[in-house]
């Protein structure tokens, strides 16, 4: 691997875990200039730097942090569901977000909610690489929507707050809040 993609592929991991370059340096044992320098491609990585660093940044929370992330999302008062942020797969939702729907929450859990999805949300969806919500550089964003004319699961015209955030597993889940 040239330094310059290793350098690349260690900021991606960071940003991807919302942790700042001095907190890496910290955990690293080294200065925050030095994480700088590696995520540059000015500074080489020994390879016992690289697995550590792989290793800090790759390591799962705990499925106890899924567990407490779901009972969140269910016991909210407001509109707000959670989604794998690959797949679109349901994870969660609390009761005003299964409100707004006409079928039951089990026919949409563990399902894509991709093909609910309004214009508006197709078009944001499709802008997020652009913007480097994948490489987390953003990491909320309030898309404007318009209805979905589903009958099953209805999308009403307003403003959603979507909140990137890691799951246990390391893969990133979407929180989507309904704020006006």
């Amino acid at each position: 691997m040239l330094p310059n993609d290793q350098g690349r592929r260690l900021r991606r991991m960071r940003l991807l875990r919302q942790m700042k370059q001095s907190h890496l340096a910290e955990l690293m044992d080294v200065d925050q200039a030095t994480v700088s320098r590696w995520e540059r491609g000015i500074l080489d990585f020994s390879e016992a730097q690289w697995v550590v660093a792989c290793q800090l940044l790759t390591a799962p929370f705990g499925s106890a942090q899924d567990a407490w992330l779901k009972r969140l999302v269910e016991s909210s008062t407001q509109k707000v569901h959670l989604v794998c942020d690959q797949t679109h797969r349901l994870l969660a939702a609390s009761r005003p977000r299964q409100a707004e729907w006409r079928a039951d929450l089990s026919m949409f859990l563990g399902k894509s909610l991709l093909v609910y999805a309004s214009p508006e949300i197709l078009a944001a969806d499709t802008a997020l690489d652009d913007l480097g919500w994948h490489d987390g550089r953003v990491g909320s964003l309030e898309v404007v929507t318009g209805p979905n004319r589903d009958e099953d699961l209805t999308i009403l015209p307003g403003r959603v707050l979507w909140e990137r955030i890691m799951l246990a597993d390391g893969t990133p889940a979407r929180l989507a809040t309904t704020i006006a």
